[in-house]
């Protein structure tokens, strides 16, 4: 059994904090998702994350979880308008970004492994798309790790700079949504940035980030049909494809308290539960950030994820401030 320690006692008494105190005081609500990413970071460089391997083991399957009770607050039809009208700007924005990513990788003399899963982790869904792209490219740990801290770090920097942005330019509700869901990597941070600036951004960047995840699927294929190399043991090329679980999760949860409206009330408690346990999981996905990882940062790689990062943000927040993007619900 793992032996219990006040560092461990404090660490976990943060995360239940972070949960509690969002729920019983709305007045905490607009900071609380970047103070809980910045704190996890924070206290596991500072101290060292005394649950480590927990929270590894367990943030993925959290942070589908809450996408999943979020679905249960939110209209099927909806759902799906959203995600069809993303369907044209997340196409754009992830050739875009692979094909910059390439390009400017190799201006930066960064490694092709390094170089793509940057690339698809800015374009897609940041470490979900990471670890699918990472086993057709027969990625080394070190690339991984390298490709996924660049983008944990920019995620990070999101959840405080997109909402203060959005603030003002005067964005709307609905055009925060989609510049979220187009433009910050993870679906925790676009999540995060959704619940600091109001309900309607939180339902539709949602929505529009897991149309984007779905991208996985199609950019996985061309990577192992065209960029990946041949099986070393056999000479054949080896296709491996990767859905995130939450994204049908999701879907199914809107269609149940649809089609049976009954269920409501219950969906609309467990999505408002939902929303303070992602508060959570973003504490703890900051934790996860450990010294190591942060020595294993390279400037190069770094500053590929940095330039392509800002080059999209930019380009999707001057699209959607000039009208270009269709916002309506």
């Amino acid at each position: 059994m793992p032996k219990i320690t006040l560092k461990t006692c404090i660490f976990w008494a943060l995360a239940a904090a972070f949960v509690i105190v969002p729920w019983t005081l709305p007045a905490t609500r607009d900071y609380a998702p970047g103070v809980a990413v910045l704190a996890g970071i924070v206290f596991a460089v500072a101290f060292g994350n005394p649950a480590g391997a927990v929270t590894a083991r367990i943030t993925s399957p959290l942070l589908g979880a809450t996408i999943v009770g979020m679905g249960f607050g939110m209209n099927l039809i909806d759902v799906l308008r959203a995600g069809a009208n993303g369907l044209v700007y997340t196409a754009i924005g992830i050739t875009a970004g692979i094909g910059l990513g390439v390009l400017i990788g190799r201006k930066l003399g960064v490694s092709k492994n390094v170089m793509y899963l940057i690339g698809v982790g800015t374009s897609i869904c940041g470490g979900s798309a990471i670890a699918a792209a990472a086993p057709v490219l027969k990625a080394k740990a070190h690339d991984v790790a390298i490709a996924s801290a660049t983008i944990f770090a920019l995620n990070a920097v999101a959840l405080w700079i997109f909402p203060a942005v959005g603030h003002y330019l005067d964005f709307s509700e609905p055009q925060f949504g989609y510049w979220a869901a187009l433009a910050i990597h993870d679906t925790s941070s676009v999540v995060g940035a959704g619940f600091q600036y109001g309900p309607d951004a939180l339902e539709i960047g949602t929505t529009v980030k897991l149309a984007r995840a779905l991208w996985i699927v199609p950019v996985t294929l061309f990577l192992s049909c065209c960029i990946a190399g041949a099986d070393p043991a056999d000479g054949r090329r080896r296709i491996k494809v990767r859905i995130p679980w939450f994204i049908p999760g999701f879907i199914a949860a809107a269609a149940l308290v649809t089609l049976l409206p009954v269920t409501a009330p219950a969906g609309g408690a467990v999505k408002e539960l939902s929303k303070y346990l992602m508060i959570c999981t973003l504490f703890l996905i900051g934790s996860n950030l450990s010294r190591e990882k942060l020595r294993e940062l390279g400037l190069r790689p770094v500053l590929l994820g940095v330039i392509l990062w800002v080059i999209l943000a930019t380009a999707w927040c001057a699209a959607i401030h000039a009208g270009l993007v269709n916002c309506a619900r």
